[in-house]
């Protein structure tokens, strides 16, 4: 199944937005109905491929046959940009500027590297495509000359599994619930669940160094990658031979992150655990999101670290994001104060051991037992948030994210002075925003921090949009923080990225792509800038 051109996810799963809720951005936000729908597909006027016919019968050879190279306007329109609030924006009023010219399927490492020798030899960029979840212009390339979408929904197989070391080969096209499906058939789990969880691809998460919500016990999908082949125009290069290894600097960590710039991710090895007995999720109540970031640190320094650990603050607990599939059906549970989200998986005794030590811990920080049902409302509508996103888009409301991460130290500061910048920016243009904020991922040394905005829309949404952006992303460097923790550079955090690496960093990383990707053709933009 393909995702909702125009939107997130199945289309089957989208719920309007209640009258009442509608009524409540109306009266606090000055939420307006959209002044016109969105344009139909079939409506949105799509130019004819610009890949001439050699190209195109080259890249046909390449891939074994031309019903793998796919020009027509649909699936063109598919491959254009990614899921951020601005794309879907942009691509619902019918701007297709970064469309690609075709969409190429390779089903081997051997074929995408004759995909790019084919496109270095034509002048074609190309942008790989996994999931198409990108959130911060990952999927837009800084070109306007003819480019490709190198789709690799066909190489989505389990190449090997090693069960006495724990590990699992995979291809990178394989969305995350087909990856978990065959590992359990050998009783292993990957443990990486991101909010994208259901379309992204494992190439993606190793791309973009991707996190999930199970990150506090199960780690950051670039500290499960033990190697992996990047296919690029010079050729094939590997990475990871060893769980850990003292010989020179770690390539893997060079590839992981490195969004598409220099090679095509064509197969990771993962490390893998078995499947838990026991998924246990629980709810917490403290006075202040201060108090709870506090027993959060605690945790995440002397332990027991939950497998699941996230605080939402006074706001998003109000509003109720923790649980967002319950917004405006059947209310979840009000509570004042912040509400934490505590999970353990594993064995039955070892998670009860846990859930004890963790529970005196957090009650001699201030928290409070909620019990189970808030662990299980949040475990049930994990992955509902980007269809409440559409939701709101579609009643003329604006919604969108934006993360960041800093060491514990640094992380009220961080908070404050990101809330102070959205909030200060979005207001001044006119809008009364709602800011909200929730600690997601939990380290020894510090924290994550995800924000989510919901404003009106205005006269020109993207262009409102960008200049909190900005203002934020300045915060963030100004605060210590990093520009991002796991969504990724893409197009939107490259200038703040730039800052945040320096000079000479940025000069190494563009001698690497100069060795690997000789004529820039590796999704142009994306990351670091044109030369």
């Amino acid at each position: 199944m393909d995702m909702l051109w125009s939107g997130w996810g199945d289309p089957a799963r989208a719920q309007p937005l209640p009258e009442p809720v509608i009524g409540l951005l109306r009266d606090l936000l000055g939420v307006k109905p959209r002044a016109t729908e969105p344009v139909p597909m079939a409506d949105i006027p799509v130019p004819p491929s610009s890949l001439d016919a050699v190209a195109h019968q080259a890249l046909a050879t390449a891939v074994g046959g031309a019903e793998h190279v796919r020009t027509d306007a649909p699936t063109r329109i598919r491959h254009t940009r990614g899921k951020s609030t601005p794309d879907l924006l942009r691509i619902r009023d019918g701007d297709v500027a970064d469309l690609p010219a075709a969409v190429v399927l390779p089903a081997r490492h051997d074929e995408v590297l004759a995909v790019l020798r084919t496109c270095t030899e034509h002048g074609l960029a190309v942008v790989p495509f996994g999931g198409g979840t990108s959130v911060v212009g990952g999927l837009a390339p800084g070109t306007r000359g003819t480019f490709v979408a190198l789709d690799l929904r066909r190489m989505d197989r389990l190449l090997a599994l090693d069960p006495v070391s724990r590990t699992a080969t995979l291809q990178p096209g394989l969305r995350t619930p087909q990856a978990e499906a065959l590992l359990a058939e050998h009783g292993f789990t990957l443990g990486h669940f991101p909010q994208s969880y259901e379309w992204a691809t494992l190439g993606g998460y190793a791309a973009t160094r991707s996190s999930g919500q199970a990150s506090a016990g199960y780690g950051r999908f670039d500290e499960m990658v033990l190697g992996l082949t990047l296919a690029t125009p010079e050729g094939t290069l590997e990475a990871g031979r060893a769980p850990r290894s003292a010989a020179g600097p770690d390539l893997r960590q060079l590839i992981l992150g490195s969004e598409g710039a220099f090679g095509v991710i064509t197969s990771v090895t993962v490390r893998i655990r078995p499947v838990p007995q026991i998924r246990h999720y629980e709810g917490w109540r403290f006075a202040s999101f201060e108090e709870g970031a506090a027993a959060l640190r605690r945790l995440a320094q002397d332990g027991p670290r939950p497998t699941v650990l996230r605080l939402s603050d006074e706001t998003e607990t109000l509003i109720g994001l923790a649980h967002p599939e319950a917004i405006g059906s059947s209310p979840a549970p009000r509570t004042d104060g912040c509400t934490a989200v505590v999970g353990f998986e594993g064995t039955r005794e070892d998670t009860a051991y846990q859930r004890d030590r963790a529970a005196a811990l957090l009650s001699a920080h201030g928290g409070t037992s909620l019990g189970e049902e808030p662990g299980r409302r949040w475990a049930h509508g994990r992955y509902s948030a980007p269809y409440l996103r559409d939701a709101l888009l579609d009643a003329g409301a604006f919604a969108e994210t934006l993360e960041t991460a800093a060491f514990w130290s640094r992380v009220p500061a961080l908070y404050a002075a990101v809330r102070e910048a959205l909030t200060g920016t979005l207001t001044d243009a006119g809008t009364p925003p709602l800011v909200m904020c929730h600690i997601s991922h939990v380290y020894e040394n510090g924290a994550s921090l995800y924000f989510t905005v919901v404003s009106a829309q205005g006269d020109d949404p993207v262009a409102h949009w960008a200049r909190a952006k900005r203002a934020a992303g300045d915060a963030i460097l100004a605060a210590g923080g990093t520009i991002s923790h796991h969504h990724g550079v893409g197009t939107d955090h490259r200038d703040w990225y730039v800052r945040e690496a320096g000079e000479l960093g940025i000069q190494a990383l563009r001698a690497v792509k100069r060795r690997l990707d000789p004529a820039g053709l590796l999704n142009p933009g994306v990351l670091l800038p044109a030369d």
